[in-house]
């Protein structure tokens, strides 16, 4: 299995041919032994197309995508690891108008495409609570209501506008979770926080009202914005605002607007490159190979 390729033309240097992604994809799915994606028995046939296999139990024929979000893709393999060497490897991740013109298929194909790689980029529930020491924060998307025609203004409860809020809660030094919330208020904050922090570590978040109570499970450490205060005894919530101005510069700079509806997958999407920022390009890549688990069709994402 080819696992060095730390730049694009490396990646296409070591994959010349579909045949060669195919091999890649089948050493990192099949890691741990050949399995059948339909019935899951490991007792597999090969062909000597060395595309195919067939199981021995159910009997069925299949490709090494089956199962996976490159299932009944039109799209070539080698296109497929470009799109995912960008999306893993460019900070800000790349726009579908920019990677449509890359690899020469439409905008929509490309969309589809970046989508099925945020899919596979989604955060696993059964993660463990970050710990030490933590901090959280809240954050607002949206666009600026004076920017719009004046019958699409919208009216909420931030500024006179409608905009969508995001908490995020950062390990210092290790990972990082955001979710894409309905409100501020306490409960949905701390519906978040509480199953994503574990109990008794060092919880550092602003004077925000939705963090109020949290001294009951952490050592709630307040920095006080309002009143010029930036840090205390050493504690700060830079890592976190930090995160807000890398996820605001992509949507910004890069897509230019996102749905509310597919806000979380976007931020997923940041999230999972932020985890693995100490990682070499080779590695980080193939450890999106190893989330490719689980088919996302079309019509269920625009659903």
């Amino acid at each position: 299995m080819v696992t060095n390729f730390d730049s694009l033309f490396d990646l296409m240097d070591a994959f010349k041919d579909e045949q060669a992604c195919i091999n890649h994809l089948r050493a990192i799915r099949w890691a741990d032994g050949e399995f059948c994606p339909h019935c899951g028995a490991n007792k597999i046939y090969h062909f000597s197309d060395r595309k195919t296999f067939k199981c021995g139990d159910c009997k069925a024929r299949f490709s090494i995508k089956v199962g996976t979000i490159f299932e009944d893709t039109k799209l070539p393999l080698r296109k497929w690891f470009m799109a995912i060497w960008m999306i893993t490897n460019h900070p800000k991740g790349i726009a579908s108008v920019t990677l449509a013109k890359d690899l020469k298929i439409t905008q929509k194909s490309a969309w589809f495409v970046l989508h099925r790689l945020r899919h596979a980029a989604r955060t696993n529930s059964f993660n463990a609570p970050l710990k030490g020491e933590v901090q959280s924060d809240t954050t607002y998307i949206g666009g600026k209501q004076h920017n719009k025609h004046a019958d699409k203004r919208e009216v909420g409860s931030h500024g006179g506008a409608k905009m969508e809020t995001l908490l995020g809660v950062v390990e210092t030094g290790g990972e990082l979770r955001i979710a894409h919330t309905e409100n501020r208020k306490i409960g949905t904050t701390q519906d978040v926080i509480l199953p994503n922090v574990e109990q008794g570590s060092i919880l550092v978040t602003d004077e925000g009202g939705e963090f109020r109570g949290l001294e009951r499970d952490y050592v709630h450490i307040t920095i006080n914005h309002k009143k010029g205060e930036y840090a205390r005894d050493g504690f700060h919530t830079n890592s976190i605002e930090s995160v807000w101005a890398l996820l605001k510069r992509q949507i910004v700079g890069i897509h230019h607007w996102v749905s509310p509806k597919h806000l979380q997958k976007y931020a997923n999407e940041m999230a999972w490159r932020y985890n693995r920022r100490d990682m070499k390009p080779s590695p980080r890549m193939n450890d999106l190979f190893a989330c490719v688990e689980g088919r996302l069709r079309y019509r269920e994402l625009i659903a």
